[in-house]
């Protein structure tokens, strides 16, 4: 049997539900876990292990007790910076920002809390959640457990590299352009971006969403039924809707299936992740499903504009700053940043319509097919402490070009290993539905999970610290 803290959540649920295991003595194998990886990965902010262990008791007492509040009662947690936790400060990754207490729990800490799950602590992010980078100015360099020399991808760095390294089986992270899957790709997860509205968060914001990041699609999916209660802070979410999360079938058999290859811009995807995508393309055609191309549908012009939007909104927040709180933020985004008053009022708004183009493209597209394959990332590593994999803030989206148009579509997205390269780093497969699908997409990865190659051993804490 596995140690207890590299356990499922599926696993610990059964092991307490029958009496064999506590919350108390899996917390415990989890800060010890911790304890040997964190000085070299640094994932975690506001890390609170005697807290834990408080809660922990709290949980064991209530399966003793056979009351316990769900099957994730008990199961350790941790939740990406950016979403509040009552009474602990959000620096949003930079040491720009004042450090207030938050006033309540955001909709995903509060419906985990009412779970039952152990809340060990927040994970790490870079500056505004702006980089596929666990590089920050107020968190310490964050790093990849496969390789501590390489990057864990971004902007929910901290919550894959804890994944990754096993600090207990349950996070969350958030996407607004690729910010779960980034980094699930390059650290071996699952990781889905649900659709729009699927996931109640605050503060909403156009393809801004939560979701779950594990080791398996399984406990992703134990994660969905309390993190998709209704919350009415969030003036995007969906209505409350019947998903039975627990029945990951699936047919694979005449299931029509686009693989884009391609996006039409940005970095292109390199030979090996390519190579990995289009052997389990190859493997749902020998289960029954039905193969197509499906050629790039995003533009140069689509990226250029969502840029100059960004840009701007990202300007208007930063000129508004004291300017020795400005000079705190990363200097890569400052640079990023500084080209915002450049822009004339016709190009933001030319910007902003992108948004609805891109939306419109994809969901076409799409709409051939029931799902779509594509890469995640289109490069598989670079160096840790790089902001992005070219590191050029005048280019700064030019590795989003596979994730972006979901965020903005609506889509439901999520990224799921499906190769290694030759130099160890994971290679991410990215599974598309159709709006409101989440849970097609979620069983069409967990397809995927059974029909592909045993995986490696997840990493282990190294016995030095790097250089």
């Amino acid at each position: 049997m596995a140690e207890l803290h590299e356990l499922s959540a599926a696993e610990l649920s059964r092991l307490y539900a029958a009496g064999e295991a506590s919350p108390v003595e899996v917390t415990q194998a989890v800060i010890a876990h911790i304890a040997r990886w964190e000085p070299q990965l640094c994932a975690l902010y506001a890390y609170d292990p005697q807290g834990a262990l408080g809660q922990a008791r709290e949980s064991e007492a209530r399966w003793r007790a056979g009351q316990s509040r769900s099957p994730l009662d008990g199961v350790p947690l941790t939740l990406k910076e950016n979403i509040a936790t009552k009474g602990v400060p959000l620096p949003a990754g930079t040491a720009a920002t004042e450090l207030v207490p938050a006033a309540e729990d955001a909709p995903a800490a509060a419906r985990m809390r009412e779970a039952g799950c152990v809340l060990l602590g927040k994970t790490t992010m870079p500056d505004y959640g702006m980089l596929t980078s666990g590089l920050s100015s107020f968190h310490h360099l964050s790093r990849n457990p496969w390789n501590l020399a390489l990057n864990p991808g971004g902007s929910s760095a901290g919550a894959a590299a804890a994944a990754a390294a096993g600090y207990g089986p349950l996070h969350v992270g958030t996407d607004i352009g690729g910010s779960i899957r980034l980094p699930a790709g390059l650290c071996g997860l699952f990781g889905l971006k649900p659709s729009l509205g699927r996931i109640p968060i605050k503060p909403p914001y156009a393809g801004r969403v939560a979701g779950p990041m594990t080791r398996t699609v399984t406990d992703a999916a134990l994660m969905m039924r309390p993190l998709t209660q209704p919350d009415w802070r969030d003036t995007t979410s969906l209505p409350a809707h019947s998903i039975d999360w627990d029945d990951l079938r699936i047919e694979l058999r005449g299931l029509r299936i686009g693989l884009q290859l391609e996006a039409g811009w940005g970095l292109p995807a390199d030979a090996e992740t390519l190579a990995a995508v289009q052997a389990a393309a190859r493997a749902f055609e020998a289960a029954g499903a039905i193969i197509e191309p499906l050629g790039p549908f995003s533009t140069r012009a689509m990226a250029d504009g969502m840029d100059r939007f960004w840009r701007m909104r990202s300007y208007l927040d930063m000129s508004a700053l004291p300017a020795e709180r400005q000079a705190k933020v990363l200097p890569y985004i400052r640079q990023w940043v500084a080209t915002g008053a450049t822009l004339t009022a016709a190009e933001v708004f030319q910007g902003y319509s992108q948004m609805a183009a891109l939306r419109d493209a994809a969901v076409a597209a799409c709409q051939p097919f029931d799902f779509v394959l594509s890469p995640v990332n289109p490069v598989s590593s670079y160096p840790a402490d790089w902001a992005s994999p070219i590191n050029d803030p005048a280019r700064p989206f030019e590795h989003i070009p596979f994730t972006l148009p979901y965020n903005m579509s609506e889509q439901p997205a999520a990224s799921i290993d499906c190769g290694v390269t030759a130099g160890g780093q994971p290679i991410g497969l990215q599974i598309v539905g159709r709006r409101h699908d989440d849970i097609g997409v979620m069983r069409l990865a967990r397809a995927w999970e059974q029909m592909r190659p045993t995986p490696r051993p997840w990493p282990q804490p190294p016995r030095t610290t790097p250089t």
